[in-house]
């Protein structure tokens, strides 16, 4: 039974839209994207690379995979450590308005999510990893499914944008397990699932 993963790269403020390039996703009439590629350096680069050495197949909302699919395929390289995982492996992509995927290797997912997920899962060697897809992210962190966030944090703040932990997410506790920063001053943080925050008090007691 695989883990599964998600790779998520925001901003100081949260921001999580159009990482990559300024037509990734204007939805909103979101006009700042590609905040990431100023700070892309060697030691980016390596993580991204270790991250994608441990994938065993990918789990993809539909805005993120037709991204992917319109990039990576281009890629031919055998030696790129991202191109060669992404076409070689197993890709689903969860939606209800695609009805075929033409990147080779992909299955749509429709249906149960949690069901769908929960035995893709089980059948997955390796990693099964989340790249972006914050709303399906939400989702399956509602359910306890996902078991490890990568969490980019790039010193940049933009204002405006859809943010990645947006308003309504259900309340989850991380135990944090590895950070490491780039020379570009990205800040990687590695958590896994914890269960529900615990809460409490400063306030002294009324007796004290």
């Amino acid at each position: 039974m695989g883990k599964l993963s998600i790779t998520a790269f925001v901003t100081l403020d949260g921001v999580h839209q159009a990482p990559g390039g300024p037509d990734e996703d204007r939805s909103g009439g979101f006009d700042l994207g590609g905040w990431t590629v100023p700070y892309a350096d060697e030691d980016f680069g390596r993580f991204i690379t270790e991250v994608f050495d441990r994938a065993g197949a990918f789990l993809l909302g539909r805005h993120t995979y037709e991204i992917f699919a319109g990039y990576w395929p281009k890629v031919t390289d055998p030696n790129d450590p991202v191109a060669s995982r992404l076409n070689s492996l197993p890709k689903y992509v969860v939606s209800d308005s695609i009805d075929k995927a033409d990147w080779d290797g992909t299955t749509v997912v429709r249906g149960d999510l949690v069901k769908e997920v929960a035995a893709i899962k089980e059948r997955t060697d390796g990693e099964l990893q989340i790249h972006g897809s914050a709303a399906l992210a939400q989702s399956l962190m509602a359910h306890d499914l996902i078991d490890t966030v990568h969490l980019l944090v790039f010193p940049v703040v933009l204002g405006k944008g859809r943010h990645f932990f947006a308003n309504g997410a259900v309340p989850t506790a991380f135990k944090h397990v590895e950070s490491r920063t780039t020379s570009t001053g990205v800040s990687i943080h590695t958590l896994e699932l914890a269960g529900r925050p615990e809460f409490g008090t400063y306030e002294l007691p009324e007796n004290a």
